[in-house]
C-alpha cells in the first residue's frame, strides 16, 4: 500500500461524532465520498467514511459505526490518508513529485525532497545536486514547465535567481 496524507482532524464538531479535517487535497470529490476508506494516524486505523459535507475551510466526515463524540475523539489531531491504490485519478498528484529529478534547461538541478505548504501556497523542496542545499520552488503552472511521470523528472522554467 502506497499512503498518501490528505489532511489533518483538526477537531471534532457536535456530538454525534463528527471530525473536522483540515485538507488542500486537489482530488477531494473523489476521495470523500461515502463508502470510501480513509486511514487514520501512524497506525493507519482503517475507516469508512458515513458522511460528508463541506463548513467553511473544513471537510466534515462520521464514520460508520461511530455516533458519539465520545468514540472520536482518539482521533483529533492525527493525520489522515489515503492508499493511492485506491483511487484512479486522472492526473499526477502533488505527492507523486517527491523522489522526482528536477530539471532547468536539460540541467539536473536536484531531487524532490518533499512538499511543504505555507496557507494556500505550495512550494517543492528541492535539494540541489552540487551544493545539498535547500531551494524552494513554488508549485504552480508558473514556475513547473512539465511533469514527466513516466521518467521521473520535472522540468522548472528558467528564471533569473530561482536556484542560485
Amino acid at each position: 500500500m502506497k499512503y498518501i496524507c490528505i489532511g489533518k482532524i483538526v477537531n471534532t464538531h457536535g456530538i454525534k461524532g463528527e471530525l473536522r479535517i483540515i485538507s488542500h487535497f486537489k482530488f477531494k470529490s473523489q476521495v470523500f465520498k461515502k463508502g470510501n476508506k480513509l486511514y487514520i494516524g501512524k497506525e493507519k486505523n482503517e475507516e469508512i467514511i458515513n458522511t460528508y459535507r463541506v463548513h467553511k475551510n473544513f471537510d466534515m466526515v462520521t464514520f460508520d459505526n461511530y455516533n458519539n463524540i465520545n468514540d472520536v475523539l482518539k482521533y483529533k489531531n492525527n493525520k489522515v490518508y489515503i492508499n493511492r491504490d485506491e483511487f484512479n485519478f486522472n492526473e499526477y498528484l502533488d505527492e507523486d513529485l517527491i523522489g522526482m529529478s528536477c530539471y532547468i534547461k536539460d540541467e539536473n538541478i536536484g531531487i524532490i525532497e518533499k512538499i511543504e505548504y505555507v496557507k494556500d501556497n505550495k512550494s517543492l523542496i528541492v535539494i540541489k545536486n552540487n551544493k545539498n542545499q535547500k531551494k524552494y520552488i513554488p508549485n504552480n503552472k508558473s514556475f513547473i514547465e512539465n511533469v514527466d511521470v513516466l521518467n521521473n523528472k520535472v522540468y522548472i522554467k528558467y528564471i533569473e535567481g530561482l536556484i542560485e
